[in-house]
């Protein structure tokens, strides 16, 4: 058997740092901060506990490596609508298929656990203070206003409307697997004019 090039092991190390995020993200955005032991993200992720502190190592850092990675997604998840040709509804629907596919719930459900969970560690307090819902809001209000111009979203404050919006993505959220996740098209009427 020959050795393992540099190549391929620096492959297997970040395909397994890799690996220890995904466990991390699913079991960080159900339990929080406190509510995880490193040795249940070893046990998602299939790998030893030691392993996990080859890679991170304090829980600390790996929830902050994530909370990091959740802002900086939906920031540009968000931004990146002002490139995508279609109306103002046809960007937020996409947006709303978005927030609403279960592959991206934890991502958002991270920023949840960041905001209301105590224990958070600081530098992430500090992530949550820098891009709180307000910047999202504010990300949004242009294409909320286009969708008002058009006639496509209901009349009144937009500031209250993207709100009411994202209060409405994060109950549903909130309330995690077992409950019947809305269609697109549900939550749509909640802000369209047709």
């Amino acid at each position: 058997m020959s050795p393992l090039s540099g190549e391929h092991l620096n492959q297997i190390r970040d395909e397994r740092r890799e690996q220890i995020i995904q466990a991390a993200i699913k079991v960080f955005s159900k339990r929080g901060i406190i509510g995880t032991k490193m040795s249940m993200i070893a046990a998602e992720a299939g790998i030893s506990h030691g392993l996990v502190y080859h890679y991170f190592k304090t829980k600390d850092e790996l929830f902050t490596l994530l909370i990091q990675g959740a802002i900086e997604t939906s920031i540009s998840s968000i931004e990146g609508l002002n490139q995508v040709s279609g109306s103002p509804i046809d960007k937020i629907r996409l947006l709303t298929k978005h927030i609403l596919d279960k592959e991206n719930t934890p991502f958002f459900m991270l920023i949840y656990q960041a905001n209301h969970s105590d224990g958070v560690p600081e530098q992430a307090q500090h992530l949550i203070r820098k891009y709180p819902l307000q910047a999202y809001i504010d990300r949004l209000l242009p294409i909320f206003r286009d969708g008002q111009l058009a006639g496509e979203i209901v009349e009144g404050d937009l500031e209250e409307i993207v709100g009411n919006y994202f209060s409405i993505l994060s109950g549903i959220m909130v309330l995690g697997e077992g409950y019947r996740i809305p269609e697109v098209e549900f939550m749509m009427r909640t802000i369209t004019t047709i």
